[in-house]
């Protein structure tokens, strides 16, 4: 059996996976806390380190029998100096992460951005699997975004390139981290979902939604609006309906730049299913420009969650 290490780094925990590189499936993980702040990234690095041992360790293998270890990281990533150039949060400044883990590991060692890291992990393992191309869209607090076309990362020619939450969908639109106004991601990441619901529930104090808020606005979650609209809340619908509308133009705006084979969507909106699928599918059938296509993208739901990025980013190897 063939063995890899993919890490999921992130601000707050560092998780080691050892995968199965034939099965493509994370066999045992070792976690830490990540603790950034006031650390130096030697101190964030060692702990990764640890992690991968402890994995290994835990598990009954050899250190032998690891073919490569791949590192899913935070912020811009230059993946052929194998150096994360900025992650927000984390004491990275033109970091060569992996020169400094494959000393100390005497094992190859990649390095990737993490949304990229876990698209590939789907497109390997997961939703986008057999395919030739695939665009992963997570839709958390922000938007992650990963491009794979023949089973290789786009990253762009600096390494900031896919970043689609910062394509603007509304010119002088709500303000987004990024510093720009109208981007994607501050209408269809669950904060702007939320936003959306909060702008909704001022608008209708009759709304469902209050009560599934207890009456405090500041509890609207995700949910809130699709759990009104179940009940018959017609405010509800409405901000779900406002919510697809801004969730299937930037969608289609991926498919009519690169029109890959499939789009994944992950992250917690994701888990309302057939309720997002249906309408953007149907959408993307009618005004998409490659209606006129014999091949037809195909947008479904991510498939394996947390996992993505430690399967994804162990398999990056194979990603060159």
């Amino acid at each position: 059996m063939a063995y890899c290490i993919g890490i999921d780094l992130g601000g707050t925990n560092i998780v080691a996976g050892l995968v199965d590189k034939e099965e493509k499936r994370i066999l045992h993980s070792a976690k830490r806390k990540t603790n950034a702040k006031g650390r130096s990234w030697q101190e964030i690095a060692d702990d990764m380190i640890q992690c991968c041992r402890e994995a290994v360790e835990q598990y009954g293998v050899s250190w032998d029998e690891i073919d490569s270890v791949g590192i899913g990281s935070p912020g811009m990533v230059d993946t052929e100096k194998r150096m994360i150039v900025f992650a927000s949060n984390l004491p990275f400044d033109h970091t060569e992460l992996a020169d400094y883990l494959q000393k100390e590991l005497n094992t190859p060692v990649f390095v990737a951005n993490d949304a990229d890291a876990a698209a590939y992990g789907e497109y390997v393992a997961g939703a986008g699997k057999g395919s030739k191309s695939m665009v992963a869209v997570t839709l958390g607090t922000g938007i992650g975004s990963g491009i794979i076309i023949d089973n290789k990362i786009y990253t762009g020619y600096g390494y900031a390139g896919g970043e689609i939450g910062h394509n603007v969908i509304v010119v002088g639109g709500r303000p987004c981290g990024c510093g720009r106004k109208g981007c994607f991601e501050a209408y269809a990441s669950a904060t702007g979902l939320i936003c959306t619901t909060k702008e909704h529930m001022e608008r209708n104090k009759d709304s469902l939604m209050w009560q599934l808020c207890e009456g405090d606005i500041n509890k609207a979650g995700g949910r809130t609006a699709f759990d009104a609209m179940r009940a018959g809340d017609a405010e509800g619908k409405a901000v779900v309906d406002e919510y697809t509308t801004y969730l299937v133009e930037g969608i289609v705006n991926i498919v009519n730049a690169l029109q890959p084979e499939i789009i994944c969507l992950g992250g917690g909106v994701s888990k309302e299913g057939n309720n997002l699928l249906d309408p953007i599918n149907e959408y993307v059938e009618k005004y998409a420009f490659a209606r006129f296509a014999d091949k037809k993208t195909k947008v479904v739901c991510a498939q394996l969650g947390n996992d993505a990025g430690i399967i994804g980013a162990a398999l990056l190897e194979n990603s060159k």
